[in-house]
Order: structure tokens, then sequence, then C-alpha cells
């Protein structure tokens, strides 16, 4: 069950619980965006928007708003992993979140689309995009929870691949 977000009015704050979402193909390529506020690559990743929004529900949209794709299409996987890391907020950010919140929580997904396929960016958020081989991915985004989920992908394509 999907509820309505409340006005944006009510959060003024961003919520410190996010997904991250490492889209892939089952060659293990890897989709990477690059960020415009400070240039550098990372997969998917956004806050949920309202509190009642489930870690699946924040993953869909995210990757919609980011990149276009629907991770519910027939030809889409997406697998929450079951995997959260927490974090300690980067110092440019903290005012973006409630007065004294410090630590994110961040859930981590996988999408396995069929292949390496155009997206569409949101301007506003990233500007350019590439599809690397995962192991080059891992090493050129900035985060580390980032690089250790994409370091993790291979084993979780094997145990996809069993279903």
């Amino acid at each position: 069950m999907n509820a309505s977000p409340p006005p944006a009015a009510a959060h003024p704050y961003k919520i410190p619980r996010s997904v991250l979402v490492v889209i892939h193909t089952p060659a293990l390529e890897v989709l990477l965006i690059r960020r415009v506020d400070v240039g550098t690559w990372q997969s998917v990743t956004g806050s949920q928007d309202f509190l009642e929004e489930t870690w699946e529900a924040t993953a869909c949209r995210e990757v919609a708003e980011e990149t276009g794709l629907d991770c519910r299409h027939p030809e889409h996987a997406l697998v929450d992993w079951g995997l959260e890391n927490e974090y300690d907020i980067y110092p440019r950010y903290l005012h973006r979140y409630p007065p004294g919140v410090m630590r994110n929580t961040e859930r981590v997904f996988g999408l396995q689309v069929p292949t390496v396929q155009p997206v569409q960016l949101n301007p506003a958020e990233h500007t350019e995009y590439q599809w690397l081989p995962w192991r080059e991915a891992a090493d050129a985004v900035f985060s580390p929870s980032n690089a250790e989920a994409i370091l993790w992908l291979p084993r979780w394509n094997s145990v996809a691949m069993r279903r």
C-alpha cells in the first residue's frame, strides 16, 4: 500500500533514511551518474520523501526521477539486498537535515536491466552517465558504501541466477 506524501511544507528537512540502487546488466556493467553539485560519480541514491514511504517505493521513485527507468518493467528486476549502511552525513549536507541529525541509514538495492541502455537524467541533479564494468565502476565512485555495494554485485548476481 502506498500512502500519499504529506505536503512539502510538513517536511522542510530531508529524512535521514536513503536508498542506494546499483543498476546493472547481467554482464555486470554498472550505470553511474555524475552529480551536478560536486561532479562525482555515483549510483542512484535518494532519501525517503515521507516516513511511511517503503524502501522499495523510495528505490523505484529515485530510479525513475534520476534515470527515467521503471523498476517495475517486466524485464527489470529490483532486489532488496537486505543491507543497510549507517554513516556520518558529509558536513556540506548537514543543513539539509533536522538540527542535530548527523547520521544517515542507507538501504542497498540492485536493479538488473537486460542491456546497457540510454537513460534520461534529471539535469538539476546529474550531468552525464556512463556504463562501466563492475570493477571500474567501483573504482570510479566517490562514496565508500557505493564502491562496496558494487564490489558485492557478482555475489548478488550469482544468487539471482540460481533463482
